[in-house]
């Protein structure tokens, strides 16, 4: 069949390969061949060094390690009341060097020993323990509470300060000058028959100078901690078995229409005080932990078996209420009594502790290291701590009574810094208070022969670095203190390259700060 082509047909064939033509004519060059299509490829910049996004860090050992160092009639610190400024400093320098050395991390230093203060204060006189006068200050004139806080600090130790809220007078402080409390404020103040005074907890006016006095520490002190011991009601035996001398309050109280037996009415009153301290603590300073130590058993019979003297009873502490209730962020019953003591079981003691622990605040147990009745003293104090870390497990710790115990024993020693504290350790987190997180340190480094120098800014409010290593796939730790700035760190461990490295600051409540990887190989 043959086919014809309109003229219209013919006219659109023409146009379509003209346009062929026009676009083949574009895509080839005047040899005809055609142009190879060329890719642009945009070169990126190296990966930076820092990497902002978090990696999975190892865990840092917890636990707090505390002495307490005790100035009431010169049993620890200072040994003599007749020494210089300068003695003092160097005794002070001594005992924080081998807590260092020991890896411990906290003092717990008794700056109120009785109505009086090792420190310079408007409210009350300078200690006889610190200078043989009341009222007196040391010579040349520093202030014991500041240098000590700074030296603590700069080897990255906690400072709590420890306060008898109570005793007015010691029996072994001296005369009764003018400048004594006793005289200042007769009306608050009993004797009892053993020579001591005493404010009588049930006075206003005796619970209102010790709320002064610690209002005034935190204001003015950069203390980490503030501490309260066992005594609130004296023991008996300080009165001669009597019963306490509060007469005139009680008398006042049941004339008021009070209907409390005298026993609920003098646990009240010590009630009332440390629920104040703790409330007016966390209004004035949120990150200022308060611990009390008080008598490790609170009464006969809790737990089961137990046997002894009651705090609930001849002190009129009701402790159990006290950590019941959270108004404490840490708790240091003093279980002075050995593991396998039939009536006093240590163990038995502190698991009971652990159960009444409902609001999960800190426990940490006394220790007496100083004089445990016990024929191998060292070996009972190590085995306590190992049973403190099997009953409490997380952020566990033990506070030692007191540093004589450890001063004077080089076998303790050895046992501390060989065995149970043979890892530096950090202070547990105290997760329940709120606290100004630390930003990320400014870190740069350097490669050099053999190793790698790093550097950090300072924080002012770090109470310690921890420094991460990597080497290959194993990661090392490291905890510093805060006056350290800068590291030099091999560039191999083991046949292995450092690889990647990290730097973070721990604030005063244990946490820890933000942070970025720096990768160096």
């Amino acid at each position: 069949m043959r086919f014809r082509l309109s003229f219209f047909q013919i006219l659109l064939l023409a146009v379509f390969v003209v346009s062929c033509a026009t676009k083949t004519k574009k895509s080839t060059s005047k040899s005809g061949i055609k142009k190879p299509v060329v890719k642009t490829e945009v070169k990126l910049p190296p990966k930076p060094d820092i990497k902002l996004d978090n990696i999975d860090l190892p865990e840092i050992k917890r636990e707090f390690r505390a002495v307490w160092i005790a100035s009431v009639a010169n049993i620890n610190w200072p040994s003599r009341n007749n020494l210089s400024a300068d003695q003092q400093k160097q005794e002070a320098v001594q005992l924080l060097d081998l807590l260092v050395s020991l890896n411990f991390n906290a003092v717990i230093l008794q700056v109120r020993p009785s109505a009086d203060a090792l420190y310079k204060s408007p409210h009350e006189p300078w200690s006889y323990f610190l200078t043989g006068q009341t009222g007196r200050s040391p010579y040349p004139e520093y202030d014991p509470l500041e240098f000590w806080i700074e030296e603590c600090h700069k080897r990255g130790l906690e400072f709590h300060a420890w306060l008898n809220p109570f005793r007015a007078h010691h029996s072994n402080g001296g005369t009764i000058s003018s400048e004594s409390m006793v005289r200042k404020s007769p009306e608050n103040v009993v004797r009892l028959k053993n020579g001591m005074y005493w404010f009588d907890p049930a006075d206003d006016r005796t619970q209102d100078q010790a709320s002064k006095v610690i209002k005034d520490i935190i204001s003015r002190y950069d203390v980490d901690g503030i501490h309260l011991d066992d005594y609130f009601y004296p023991y008996a035996e300080y009165n001669g078995g009597k019963d306490f001398p509060d007469y005139k309050t009680w008398s006042a109280y049941q004339n008021s229409g009070g209907t409390l037996s005298r026993a609920d009415w003098r646990r009240a009153n010590v009630n009332k005080f440390v629920k104040r301290i703790y409330d007016e603590i966390k209004a004035q300073k949120n990150d200022v932990k308060f611990g009390i130590s008080p008598f490790g058993i609170w009464k006969p019979g809790f737990p089961s078996g137990i046997k002894g003297s009651s705090q609930y009873d001849e002190l009129y502490a009701d402790a159990k209420l006290w950590l019941n209730q959270g108004w404490i962020d840490y708790f240091t019953p003093q279980l002075y009594w050995p593991i396998d003591s039939a009536g006093q079981s240590f163990p038995l003691l502190l698991q009971w502790w652990n159960d009444e622990n409902i609001k999960g605040r800190h426990l940490w147990p006394g220790l007496n290291t100083v004089a445990i009745k016990s024929s191998n003293p060292v070996s009972e104090i190590a085995r306590e701590i190992d049973v403190t870390r099997q009953i409490v497990k997380n952020n566990t710790g033990q506070v030692h009574w007191s540093i004589a115990g450890i001063t004077k024993s080089k076998a303790m020693q050895d046992e501390l810094k060989l065995n149970v504290y043979k890892d530096k350790a950090l202070i547990p987190e105290t997760k329940w208070l709120s606290s100004k997180n630390l930003p990320e340190l400014d870190v740069t480094w350097t490669k050099q022969q053999g190793h790698f120098l790093l550097n950090w800014n300072k924080q002012s409010e770090a109470l310690s670095y921890v420094l991460y290593l990597k080497y290959g796939n194993t990661w090392q730790t490291e905890i510093l203190a805060p006056e350290l700035l800068s590291k030099k760190v091999p560039s191999e461990s083991n046949g292995k390259k450092l690889s990647t490295f990290v730097i973070r600051s721990l604030n005063r409540l244990g946490k820890l700060n933000d942070y970025k990887t720096v990768v160096v190989n």
